[in-house]
C-alpha cells in the first residue's frame, strides 16, 4: 500500500501522508464529502475532486498490484522468471505495460508459432535469422517432418517465419514504442461502407475523413464510433498517411531496427524482410489499431462523462426559487395541459387539466381555471414546463395574469426533462398512487422550480438528458461519476430532515436507501424531528452512519441551534467553548459576526482539531446553514417569438443556457429548440472550454446568426461584434495546429446523435 500511496501523492502533486489518511480513512468505511468536510486535518485540505481522483486511482493501482501478483506467480511456476523480469514486471505503472511483458508467458491456444515449435522448426527460425548467409530452400530441406505435415521446404519456411513474428510480436519494449509513435503520427481514416450512402447520410461528414489519433475531439470520436457501430462507417489505421503507398515502409523499419534487421541482399535477407512485413501486418497492425481506437474512445468516453458531470452539476445547483406557493404547468396539445398547485413544503394541494389549445381549444375556460386556482391558493410562482407548447402556455399565463390584476405570481419557464421519467417511476407511483401519471408530472415540474435539486434527485441521473453522446459511453462508469455528482451536491447544500424525500435523503453521506426509508418511516410515525441526536433512534442508525450522516442533516427550530448548521456534532463542544471565550450565550454567537472575527482561533486548536476546520466552523456560525446555489433569477423571453420561423437574424434574445457541450453551448431562447452558440462565439476572445464562459443554468443574452427553417437548426453568437472572424487562439503559447485530414468535417455529430444535438448547425463543432 504504500507504494500506492506514493504514486497517488505524485500524481496528484501532493504529500504521501495526505494519501495515506485518505487510504486509511476510505478502508473506515468514511464518505467523500464527509473526508472534504470534516477531516481536513487528517487529508492536509484535499477536496472532493481531488479525493475522488485519489480514490479512482487507489481502485486502479490496487487492480494492479493484484493482477501483478498473479502474473509474477505464473511465469514463476513455469520456472521462467528471470531477476531481470522481475524487476521489470515489478517496475511497470499501467496495465498495459504490465500485459505486455505477460504476453510471451501467458498461456494461450495452440498458434502457427507453437505448432512449429512442436515440429521442431525452431532451429531453423534461429539458423536463418543469426545467418542470413545461409539459402533458406537449401537448409529448409533438412527440416521436413511428414507426421506434422512438413512436406517441403516452403511449408518449413513458413513455420520458421510464424515462429519469430510471434517472437518478435511479443516483445514489449518494441510494442511500447510503436504504441507511442503510432499515437503520436498514425491517423484513425474513415469510409463510408458500399451502398450505405443513403442509409447513412447523417454520416455524410465522415465518408472519407482522416486525422491523427491524438488529436480527434471526444464528440467527433464518440460520432465515428457510432458510425461503425450503424454500419454505415469502416474504421481503420493508417501508420503514416504522408506516405500514401509505402504508408506501412516506417513502421516496417521499426520493427527492422528493433530486431536488428538489414538488407543486404544475402541469400536469406528476402525471407527475413518477409518476416519482418508480416510481423507488422499479420501480428501487430490488427492488434494495434484495435489497441488505439480502445484508447480514443477511452478518451472519448471520459470527456463525454465529464461534460455530462459537468452540466449535471450546474442544473443540480441551479438556484431554488425557494419555499413559495407554486402552480406546475405540464403543456400538452390533445391531451391538455396539466395543472399541479403545490404549497411551500411541496404537498399537493390541487390538479387540474385544462384544453386551451386545439383540438378542444378551449381558451376562456382554461384561463378561468388558472386563475382560480391562483387566486384560491394563493399561488406566487407559476412553473412552465420547456416542451412541446410551452410558449403557447407561457402566452396563455401572460394573458391569464394581465386580465386578472389581483393574481400576484411570477411565470418561469424550467426545464422539464425526466419530468415524464419520474411520472412513470416507482418513486412517483408510491408517492402518488391514485395520481394520473401525466398530473405527476406536473407536481414535479412545479417541485423543480422550488427546489431543483430536491426533485431532480428523484430521476435517474441519465434521464436528465445534459450530456454528449450518453448513449455511447460506459453506463457503469456514467451512472458512478453521475452519482457521485449527486451525492457531492446534496452534501454541499445539506438536507433538511423534516422534510426531505428518501430519494433525497439517501444521497446523503453515510445513507443508505434502507436508512433513508427508515428516517421517512419514523418521522411519519413519530413526527418531525427535534435534534440531530434522535436520529440515533431510527432503527438502522448506527454510530457510523450517524457521524458520516449528520454534519449534512439541518433541523431547522430544533432543541440545540447548531443542528440547523453544518457544523457537525462532534464540534458543538468547541462552539460551546468559543460562546464561553465570547461571553455570550450560544444562541447568540450564531450570527454575530463582529463577535466571531473577535476570537482567536488558534486558541481552540487541540490535537484532532486544527485550523481548516475551525476556519470552516466560523464561517459557518456567520451564516448558519448558507446555501451556496445563486441567487434565483429568471430568463426573459422575447414576446412575439415564440417558434423558428419568428426568428431573424441579428435579433438580441434573452434565454437560457441548457447544455454545454466541448463545442460550444445550446441555448433555450424559447422557440422549442434550442440554439447552439459555437464555441467560436462564446465570446470575443479565444476560448479554449465553453464552462470558462458558461455554465446549464446561466441567463445570457444572445444574438440570432442564423435560421434553418427546414431543419430546426438555429445558429447564435454572445460575441459583442458578430461580424469579426472568430477569435484567433493567441500565438505566445499555442500548441501545434492539427495535422490536415484530406476532409476537414463540418462533424455533424449532432445529425448522428438523434437527439438535441441533431439540431445544432451543420457548421456547429468545425474546430
Amino acid at each position: 500500500m504504500e507504494r500506492i500511496s506514493q504514486q497517488i501523492a505524485q500524481e496528484l502533486s501532493v504529500q504521501e501522508k495526505q494519501i495515506t489518511a485518505v487510504i486509511k480513512l476510505l478502508g473506515e468505511g468514511a464518505t467523500i464529502p464527509f473526508i472534504a468536510r470534516y477531516r481536513k486535518e487528517l487529508t492536509g485540505g484535499l477536496d472532493d475532486t481531488q479525493l475522488r481522483q485519489a480514490h479512482q486511482r487507489l481502485n486502479y493501482l490496487t487492480e494492479l498490484e493484484e493482477r501483478r501478483g498473479v502474473i509474477l506467480r505464473s511465469i514463476e511456476e513455469q520456472g521462467k522468471l528471470s531477476d531481470e523480469l522481475a524487476a521489470k514486471i515489478n517496475k511497470a505503472d499501467t496495465k498495459t505495460e504490465l500485459e505486455d511483458l505477460y504476453l510471451p508467458y501467458k498461456p494461450k491456444r495452440r498458434t502457427k508459432g507453437q505448432i512449429a515449435i512442436e515440429a521442431g522448426l525452431e532451429p531453423l527460425a534461429d539458423a536463418l535469422w543469426q545467418n542470413p548467409d545461409l539459402t533458406p530452400e537449401d537448409v529448409a530441406a533438412d527440416y521436413l517432418n511428414t507426421e506434422h505435415k512438413v512436406t517441403e521446404p516452403k511449408d518449413a519456411l513458413d513455420g520458421a517465419r510464424a515462429i519469430l513474428m510471434e517472437r518478435f510480436a511479443e516483445q514489449a519494449e518494441l510494442l511500447k514504442q510503436l504504441r507511442n509513435h503510432l499515437w503520436t503520427h498514425a491517423h484513425l481514416r474513415a469510409q463510408v461502407v458500399k451502398g450505405k450512402e443513403t442509409e447513412g447520410s447523417k454520416f455524410r461528414d465522415y465518408f472519407e475523413f482522416a486525422e491523427a489519433f491524438n488529436r480527434i475531439p471526444s464528440h467527433r470520436a464518440l460520432a465515428l464510433f457510432r458510425g461503425r457501430n450503424e454500419g454505415v462507417l469502416q474504421l481503420s489505421l493508417d501508420p503514416a498517411p504522408a506516405l500514401e503507398a509505402q504508408k506501412d515502409a516506417e513502421v516496417e523499419q521499426m520493427i527492422a531496427d528493433f530486431v536488428g534487421f538489414t538488407d543486404q541482399r544475402r541469400p536469406a535477407d528476402a525471407w527475413r524482410s518477409q518476416v519482418v512485413q508480416w510481423t507488422w501486418k499479420v501480428k501487430l497492425s490488427l492488434h494495434l489499431e484495435t489497441e488505439l481506437m480502445a484508447r480514443v474512445r477511452e478518451q472519448a468516453e471520459t470527456a463525454a462523462i465529464q461534460v455530462f458531470a459537468n452540466n449535471l452539476a450546474d442544473l443540480l445547483m441551479a438556484a431554488p426559487a425557494g419555499a413559495k406557493r407554486t402552480m406546475g404547468l405540464d403543456p400538452g396539445v390533445r391531451t391538455g395541459v396539466k395543472v399541479a398547485v403545490i404549497d411551500e413544503t411541496g404537498k399537493v394541494l390541487g390538479t387540474n387539466t385544462v384544453f386551451p389549445f386545439q383540438p378542444q381549444n378551449q381558451k376562456d375556460k382554461a384561463m378561468r381555471t388558472l386563475a382560480g386556482l391562483c387566486k384560491q391558493h394563493k399561488v406566487e410562482l407559476i412553473s412552465i414546463g420547456n416542451g412541446t407548447h410551452s410558449r403557447e402556455t407561457d402566452s396563455l399565463v401572460a394573458e391569464m395574469l394581465k386580465a386578472n390584476a389581483d393574481v400576484k405570481a411570477t411565470k418561469v419557464m424550467v426545464n422539464e426533462a425526466g419530468a415524464s421519467v419520474y411520472s412513470a417511476s416507482e418513486l412517483a407511483a408510491q408517492e402518488f398512487p391514485q395520481m394520473d401519471v401525466a398530473l405527476r408530472g406536473a407536481v414535479s415540474i412545479a417541485r423543480r422550480l422550488q427546489d431543483p435539486l430536491a426533485e431532480l434527485v428523484k430521476i435517474e441521473p441519465k434521464s436528465i438528458g445534459v450530456g454528449q453522446y450518453q448513449h455511447d459511453v460506459s453506463q457503469a462508469q456514467l451512472a458512478q461519476s453521475l452519482d457521485a455528482v449527486v451525492e457531492d451536491c446534496v452534501n454541499a447544500v445539506g438536507v433538511d430532515v423534516n422534510r426531505a424525500s428518501a430519494a433525497l435523503l439517501q444521497r446523503v453521506a453515510g445513507l443508505s436507501k434502507t436508512l433513508a426509508k427508515n428516517i421517512v418511516d419514523y418521522r411519519d410515525t413519530h413526527g418531525a424531528f427535534s435534534a440531530r441526536k434522535t436520529l440515533m433512534d431510527v432503527p438502522r442508525m448506527g454510530p457510523k452512519a450517524y457521524e458520516q450522516s449528520a454534519g449534512f442533516l439541518r433541523i431547522n427550530e430544533g432543541q440545540h441551534p447548531l443542528d440547523a448548521s453544518a457544523v457537525h456534532p462532534e464540534s458543538y463542544h468547541i462552539v460551546e467553548a468559543m460562546a464561553d471565550k465570547a461571553g455570550i450565550a450560544l444562541n447568540e454567537l450564531i450570527g454575530n459576526k463582529s463577535a466571531i472575527d473577535k476570537l482567536d482561533l488558534n486558541a481552540f486548536v487541540t490535537e484532532t482539531v486544527g485550523l481548516p476546520t475551525l476556519r470552516d466552523i466560523a464561517r459557518e456560525l456567520e451564516k448558519p446553514g448558507r446555501d451556496p446555489r445563486p441567487e434565483f433569477k429568471t430568463a426573459q423571453f422575447k414576446e412575439g417569438v415564440e417558434k423558428v420561423a419568428d426568428l431573424e437574424p441579428g435579433m438580441m434574445l434573452e434565454g437560457v443556457v441548457t447544455n454545454v457541450a466541448n463545442f460550444g453551448a445550446f441555448v433555450d431562447i424559447g422557440v422549442h429548440q434550442d440554439g447552439l452558440v459555437h464555441i467560436s462565439a462564446l465570446a470575443d476572445t479565444f476560448v479554449s472550454d465553453p464552462r470558462e464562459v458558461v455554465k446549464a443554468g446561466d441567463i445570457v443574452k444572445v444574438r440570432v446568426v442564423e435560421v434553418d427553417i427546414d431543419r430546426k437548426r438555429i445558429g447564435l453568437s454572445m460575441r459583442k461584434n458578430d461580424d469579426a472572424a472568430p477569435a484567433k487562439k493567441p500565438s505566445g503559447n499555442s500548441k501545434p495546429a492539427p495535422a490536415k485530414a484530406k476532409k476537414k468535417p463540418v462533424d455533424n455529430a449532432s445529425s448522428a446523435m438523434g437527439s438535441a444535438f441533431a439540431d445544432a448547425f451543420a457548421k456547429a463543432k468545425k474546430d
